[in-house]
């Protein structure tokens, strides 16, 4: 973790609680299988807004759901 914290992406965990496949959901929020995955495994460096706006759509959920910011652990020292 850096000194400003990170961004984690939960959808994988989200995909699970709404009970929908990866295939089903790439169809649908019209991306690649490798893109979805990519999300799924945090291993995006640059997020897409369309993407996350399709995401959510497709999953009916708020972004807030998709991505939480995580702290450094340090925070104090840092201020």
């Amino acid at each position: 973790m850096n000194e400003y914290g990170t961004i984690r992406i939960k959808l994988n965990e989200l995909i699970q609680k709404v009970g929908i496949s990866k295939n089903k959901l790439s169809h649908k929020a019209e991306m690649q299988r490798t893109q979805l995955n990519n999300y799924c495994n945090n291993k995006i460096t640059r997020l897409d807004t369309d993407v996350l706006a399709r995401l959510c759509t497709v999953l009916d959920c708020r972004i807030e759901d998709i991505l939480e910011f995580i702290p450094p652990e340090n925070n104090e020292e840092n201020q």
